[in-house]
């Protein structure tokens, strides 16, 4: 498909655009409260350097892949708390002056006319050749694997799961193989979103009228209530994928 890739900082006046671009998340999935260290209007224009918008031939934004530059110590594991994590150390990198060496995807998503297009594939590719043209080795990217329908299942065993031809069940994570990715760990708690249970109503429209787990449309993993003190958590695990951005 002809997708043109423009980074918001040379084209600020796609902003709006960008924000407000429609996608296909599930409701509770924009309510993590560690997000608002990112999308905050006056934090994320910091970012914008990392930030890259594919526009379709009318010039409308059809596609966004967000990033920003975190600090990580040399030879530690990639941290458990994931793409929460990556928002926290960005955000700390640039508070108090750390040089990052590393640059970490957040989310790349498109408008729900253009999945199954190759939009997906072409802004990761944008992504990792953005990292490179600023100076950074590598691309790390906390994937949410999107094809994980049973939310019983150990991620831990599902994304490394393949088919015969050696490639990982899950689309998502085979899009990042086949783009040169290599599949490194799981990030156990990498988004944890807390609620009240009127919330979490609200945001299923599901009851949340008895403690234990929940399953609900779009999570990877139960929603566990507790209706004794009237609240619920949903935590996530996602699947570290690391991305070399001049791969030999």
């Amino acid at each position: 498909m002809n997708l043109t890739v423009a980074t918001l900082a040379d084209r600020p006046d796609l902003a709006d655009a960008l924000w407000n671009m429609t996608d296909s998340w599930p409701k509770f999935m924009t309510q993590d409260p560690i997000a608002a260290l990112y999308f905050d209007p006056d934090i994320r224009e910091a970012f914008s350097q990392f930030v890259v918008a594919g526009l379709d031939e009318k010039g409308s934004v059809v596609a966004k892949g967000l990033s920003m530059p975190i600090y990580l110590p040399n030879g530690e594991p990639l941290p458990t708390d994931g793409w929460d994590g990556a928002i926290r150390r960005g955000v700390k990198t640039r508070l108090v002056g750390h040089t990052p060496n590393t640059v970490c995807a957040l989310e790349i998503a498109v408008t729900p006319g253009m999945q199954g297009s190759g939009a997906s594939s072409k802004m990761l590719a944008a992504l990792r050749d953005n990292s490179s043209r600023l100076g950074f080795e590598e691309l790390i990217v906390p994937v949410r694997p999107n094809g994980k329908t049973d939310i019983h299942e150990a991620m831990h065993r599902y994304a490394f799961r393949t088919r015969l031809d050696g490639l990982p069940v899950d689309p998502w994570l085979r899009v990042h193989v086949r783009a040169g990715g290599r599949i490194d760990s799981i990030a156990p708690r990498s988004m944890v979103i807390p609620g009240t249970l009127d919330e979490w109503r609200t945001w299923t429209r599901l009851p949340f009228d008895r403690s234990g787990p929940v399953e609900i449309p779009g999570a990877l993993t139960p929603v566990l209530c507790d209706l004794q003190h009237g609240t619920a958590v949903y935590v996530e695990p996602n699947v570290w994928v690391r991305h070399r951005t001049n791969p030999a």
